[in-house]
This record gives structure tokens, sequence and C-alpha cells, in this order.
């Protein structure tokens, strides 16, 4: 059975509904990416979205949006995102609490992509219906706040000696694997 959820995509590019019914996604998914800096950053995870099929991004906190408050385009944003940022719907929201409130109440199933002491591997997660996907900061990671309010803590296992990935990697491992 298919979502039927209507959102309009930036730039008039239509409705989500009809992305998710030419596309034949079976889950709505999102993205939830709080205090990140990194435009760049953004901008691969944007094109990774698009990639995966990813209905929707919010923007929380102080993450950078492809166009601004005073509605100038982020050169950085556009550069890595090729496009993309004109065609996965996006949101930027101050509050990601109010969000998180929000999303649960619609139904969605919260998975954040941290390391925790109660995470599980990433491998063993499976989306719901409607899923929501939230990635930390670069360098603090989500705060124990916000985990509490997930659903799930996935984690991706590090192998060498680095303790973590960048932002737009672990997106794109963790997306393509949880979302086949």
């Amino acid at each position: 059975m298919r979502s039927r959820t209507s959102a309009r995509l930036p730039d008039g590019q239509g409705s989500l509904e009809v992305r998710l019914l030419t596309t034949g996604l079976r889950t709505e998914a999102v993205i939830i990416l709080p205090d990140i800096r990194s435009s760049l950053n953004i901008g691969s995870i944007f094109r990774t979205a698009d990639a995966v099929g990813v209905n929707k991004i919010y923007l929380t906190g102080y993450t950078p949006a492809p166009i601004d408050k005073f509605g100038r385009i982020d050169k950085q944003i556009a550069k890595t995102a090729l496009g993309a940022e004109k065609t996965v719907a996006w949101e930027k929201v101050e509050d990601i609490s109010k969000l998180l409130t929000k999303l649960k109440k619609d139904g969605f199933y919260i998975v954040a992509v941290e390391q925790a002491d109660n995470s599980v591997d990433y491998k063993k997660v499976k989306t719901k219906n409607k899923t929501a996907f939230i990635f930390g900061n670069e360098v603090e990671g989500l705060p124990k706040n916000i985990l509490k309010k997930c659903d799930v803590i996935a984690e991706i296992s590090m192998k060498g000696g680095k303790e973590s990935l960048n932002i737009s990697v672990s997106a794109g491992v963790a997306l393509f694997r949880i979302m086949e």
C-alpha cells in the first residue's frame, strides 16, 4: 500500500504525493539534521537523500539551508547536492524537540544514527511505514535528551582506529542499508 502524503517540493517540483506514487515507495522517510555546520555535508546528504528516495529533510538549529533567510542560495550546498536540493523537499525548523514530538504524533518511527551505550547494529534496523532518521553534529553527536526521544539508536561499527565517519558518509551507509 502506498503512502498518500501531500507536501510541496521546492521550486514547483510537484508534490510529495506524486513523488511517492512515481517512485513506488512504501515507506515515508524523512531526515533530521540538527546543528550541522558544514554546507558541503548538507549538500552531500541532499544528494544521498534523493538517491535513496527520502521525502523530506528537516534542517534544525544552525544547520544551513539551501536558501537562507534572505533568499540567497548556499553555493556550497548547491555544489555538492548537484540539484538534489531542488528535488528533495526541505524545511528549516528551529526547535528539534517540538519537531520530534510532532513526528511521533504523526506516527513516525525515530531512528538516531549515533554511537551510544544502548545502540544496536544499524544492519539490524528495519524501517516502519513512516521513518525519521536523525544524524548528529559532526563533533558532539546527538545530545542525550534527543537520544531519549528516539525509538532506536543505530550504530555503524568502526573496525579501524577512528571512532566515527563523516556525517555525509554515515548518512549514505545507514540510509542505503536500512532503506533497502
